[in-house]
């Protein structure tokens, strides 16, 4: 078989997977992405000149030269650039229907989501500083181990717990920057349940008479190691909200390394650290809704560190399918760039569990 052939055979099964070729023309049509048939002939075409563009790296000068000799589609790369430019809605419909085919049914068993961001640097800024962000949203789902959810933002997309569209019965889990009490009431009123890790400065405290709670002098006070009781979050409207927290007393060289980070922060930031947060980094300290009955103390701790799922999916999108800062600074152009490494993402998934489930004789052949 011809490396032709195989590029081609690939090929096709892409088309495949995302519905066809007259499923995926109509959905371009709908979208604005393809209106009519000149230079590029089909929505198949488009849609693989923009996955050339953002996964190969090409410019677009290189781009048309790739299209031309392959056969593709014969245009101008500033022609190729107006095709982009429209791209946008289109590739995130296709992204919306591969994690909606996906979706695991939470009557199988408690559906696990866990949410968390990644970012990637705009061209020609410098990293993490302001203004200068594209940042992905996600939901990562368990045991289905695939990505349930992603949107994409600027800067000023923050991290939000209700952002994602809840599945009644899930346990959604999160770091601390999802420790948002108002949010997680409203993730809780659509019946979830949910599981985050706090901060010992990031949230009101109540105590059951809704007084206010010092959980470093309860942290202090504990001589076990592990808490596990009753609390309350205050909210901006409405009662506090009723939660459990659950926290344990880190092991020395753990909780030595905590405080070690905390300082190195701190002093990048020029400032110094506080006597408290260097006090709670003795402790893994999480709030969560799930009840005593059935969920002991360790079995929420087991759970929360199911969280590294997430930090694996997002090195895979980033060193296996090289996601990083766009060439384009137009959003119209940086926008489809970034969508195409996401939708391949989802694309290459049950790939990679075809090859960790096959036999080693399947393998070897």
């Amino acid at each position: 078989m011809t490396h032709e052939s195989l590029i081609n055979d690939d090929w096709g099964w892409t088309v495949e997977r995302l519905g066809g070729a007259a499923k995926l023309m109509a959905s371009a049509r709908a979208s604005g992405a393809f209106v009519r048939a000149r230079a590029v002939r089909s929505a198949v075409d488009l849609l693989r000149l923009t996955l050339a563009y953002g996964l190969s790296h090409m410019g677009l000068r290189a781009t048309a030269a790739w299209a031309g000799a392959m056969g593709v589609a014969d245009l101008s790369d500033v022609a190729l650039l107006g095709r982009f430019r429209n791209t946008g809605a289109w590739l995130s419909s296709l992204i919306a229907g591969l994690l909606a085919s996906g979706r695991p049914q939470a009557a199988e068993g408690r559906l696990i989501r866990i949410l968390d961001a990644t970012t990637v640097c705009k061209p020609g800024r410098a990293a993490k500083s302001s203004n200068s962000l594209w940042r992905i949203h996600s939901a990562f789902e368990l045991p289905a181990e695939r990505f349930g959810f992603l949107a994409l933002t600027d800067e000023h997309g923050g991290e939000r717990f209700d952002r994602v569209p809840v599945v009644a019965g899930e346990i959604r889990m999160g770091d601390r920057g999802y420790l948002q009490a108002d949010q997680l009431g409203e993730v809780m009123a659509q019946g979830a349940d949910v599981l985050v890790r706090a901060g010992w400065r990031h949230a009101r405290w109540r105590d059951e008479n809704a007084m206010p709670l010092d959980l470093l002098a309860l942290l202090a006070a504990d001589e076990s190691g592990a808490i596990d009781r009753p609390v309350w979050l205050g909210r901006k409207s409405g009662a506090p909200l009723a939660m459990r927290l659950v926290a344990w007393r880190k092991p020395p060289a753990a909780a030595h390394e905590a405080r070690r980070k905390a300082r190195q922060e701190a002093q990048k930031e020029g400032r110094q650290v506080s006597a408290g947060t260097l006090a709670a980094a003795d402790w893994v300290i999480l709030v969560t809704s799930l009840p005593v009955e059935g969920f002991a103390s360790e079995d929420i701790l087991k759970l929360y560190r199911m969280r590294w799922r997430i930090e694996l999916a997002f090195k895979r999108l980033k060193s296996l399918l090289g996601l990083r800062s766009p060439p384009a600074r137009d959003p119209r152009l940086a926008t489809p760039w970034l969508l195409s490494h996401l939708l391949m993402v989802l694309l290459t998934e049950p790939l990679v569990d075809e090859f960790e489930d096959s036999p080693p004789s399947a393998l070897a052949a």
